[in-house]
């Protein structure tokens, strides 16, 4: 996507035949016709067009605020079903001080001529209208054989049923698709899928994008589509492998996982004493900065090859290396005021989900993070054309061999914000104190209650010989998973009336400390109890 500098310029350039402004909001016709003579590309540029919205013609703004609906009009542009073949194109906001502009950038087609609701639109300079019949011979005769991106390739014998269509009806389609939109779309499910590439009707089966994004079971149809977490004791990939996680779903699953992951399991804080009156907060990695690289990670990686992408935490850095090198015109040189997107639906999917350009700041963000809490910049590795690797040092290594922070007492920060949330629910309790409570309850409470406290008891016994503290709630969870070794973390969410982020912190500890380990993949696994 372009950046805002670069806006800034075109904005100014008034001649530019790659630009069309407009101050309105609700002219879908003229957007579409605009889109439609973007992606024709009849003076053969090979450079994106750009609408934006909220200028006047002299480039000047008119005080737009843009809402997410008008982002999400926009988009539907692509997938509404009047312009075909379906363009490339990306949403972005930029806001200035004058006023926030939305930018909608059109890839040229590689398939033309692309009409709008049957006619065919071109622009030469500031003219744009109707082809004639020699332009559409030129459009005719420059149209290539169509290549698609792997995201929007036929994922060949699969079904529909290989699809969460529940969780494309209930997330997808409403972060994707205006509620207008929505209202009044009256096309069966194959059609909704096949608008947003998710579903090949030529071919009767998803796409690649869909079987990622939505899929029952993506990791067995496409065998490197997971994430591999490994942290190790030392510096090298020699030393003790202490902790190791495999991220597998769809993405609308696993990208939330791995958000509450780095939030709650990689980021690690720890008082540190400035004057004996002041005391700072050392932070071992910020988390929007390692979120973003990872994110852009799961975004930018092939699919093609049977290779996970990594997530490799030293004792003094994290590395993470993603599957497929460069792409398109991005090259080390440009790297990264210039964006190019191999997986076009997962990245526009990512941005509407909430997971990229949260901040529309990408790698420049991140590098301000890192260089505030004193980490140092992220280190980008180009040189196997094959992998894309960056690494991160960490503002507080910890000692080679040392064990995982995460195996230790959680720092006041987490267990305070479980406070706010369960009052003194969360308090670290011992055998006894579990114990003695139940016994006060025993005369109260019926014989169901009297087994769950025994039941605790028994839970956490071993635990509790070994000096490790886990708290009540973390000891209802263990029962919880002792009578249904099969429930999500969401159900127990409900059952404890706790937030599905405490859940997870609580599973995550309890994993750290050997109480408990995970067999089999979200769909079909089950929890062990040790």
């Amino acid at each position: 996507m372009i950046t805002k500098d670069e806006i800034k310029v075109l904005l100014k350039d008034i001649e530019n035949e790659r630009v069309e402004r407009t101050i309105s909001t609700k002219d879908t016709d003229k957007f579409a016709r605009a889109v439609c003579a973007f992606a024709n590309d009849l003076p053969n540029k090979r450079l994106p067009g750009y609408l934006i919205i909220g200028a006047y013609d002299d480039g000047s703004l008119n005080g737009l605020k843009v809402t997410d609906e008008l982002l999400r009009n926009l988009a539907g542009l692509r997938s509404d079903g009047n312009i075909l073949p379906q363009p490339a194109l990306m949403v972005e906001k930029f806001s200035f001080p004058d006023g926030d502009i939305a930018v909608v950038e059109v890839k040229p087609s590689k398939s033309t001529p692309v009409k709008y609701k049957g006619t065919v639109y071109i622009r030469i300079g500031p003219r744009r209208g109707e082809a004639n019949d020699e332009e559409l011979r030129i459009l005719r005769e420059k149209s290539e054989v169509k290549s698609q991106t792997i995201d929007t390739t036929p994922c060949l014998h699969t079904t529909i049923d290989d699809l969460d269509l529940d969780l494309f009806k209930s997330e997808y389609l409403p972060k994707m698709v205006s509620a207008n939109i929505l209202k009044g779309d009256k096309r069966g499910i194959k059609q909704q899928l096949a608008s947003l590439k998710l579903f090949d009707p030529a071919q009767d089966c998803p796409t690649v994008a869909g079987i990622l994004l939505i899929g029952k079971d993506p990791s067995h149809i496409l065998f490197g589509a997971y994430i591999q977490y490994v942290e190790f004791a030392g510096k090298s990939i020699t030393s003790k492998v202490i902790n190791e996680r495999q991220f597998s779903g769809n993405l609308i699953t696993i990208l939330k996982e791995i958000d509450y992951f780095i939030k709650y399991t990689i980021q690690k804080q720890r008082p540190v004493f400035v004057t004996v009156l002041r005391e700072e907060m050392k932070i071992n990695y910020p988390y929007e900065a390692i979120r973003e690289l990872a994110m852009n990670l799961i975004m930018h990686r092939t699919y093609e090859t049977n290779a996970p992408a990594r997530f490799y935490e030293y004792s003094d850095r994290i590395v993470m290396d993603n599957p497929g090198g460069l792409y398109g015109k991005v090259q080390p040189e440009n790297f990264p005021h210039v964006n190019d997107y191999r997986n076009p639906v997962i990245a526009e999917a990512m941005k509407f989900l909430g997971y990229v350009n949260r901040f529309n700041r990408g790698i420049s963000m991140v590098q301000e993070q890192l260089d505030a809490n004193k980490n140092g910049l992220a280190i980008f590795d180009f040189k196997d054309i094959t992998t894309f690797k960056v690494t991160v040092m960490s503002a507080d290594p910890k000692p080679e061999g040392e064990v995982s922070g995460a195996d230790k007492a959680k720092s006041g920060a987490e267990n305070g914000a479980d406070g706010i949330e369960s009052g003194t629910e969360n308090k670290p309790v011992h055998v006894g104190d579990v114990s003695e409570k139940r016994r006060r309850n025993v005369g109260e409470d019926n014989e169901a209650e009297k087994s769950m406290g025994e039941a605790i008891n028994e839970a956490i016994n071993e635990a509790e010989n070994e000096a490790i503290k886990i708290t009540s709630r973390q000891a209802k969870i263990l029962q919880l998973i002792k009578e249904d070794d099969s429930l999500s973390r969401e159900a127990i969410s409900k059952q404890l009336e706790v937030s599905d982020s405490s859940v997870y912190r609580d599973i995550e500890k309890l994993k750290k400390i050997g109480r408990l380990e995970r067999i089999g993949g979200n769909k079909g696994g089950y929890w062990k109890i040790k």
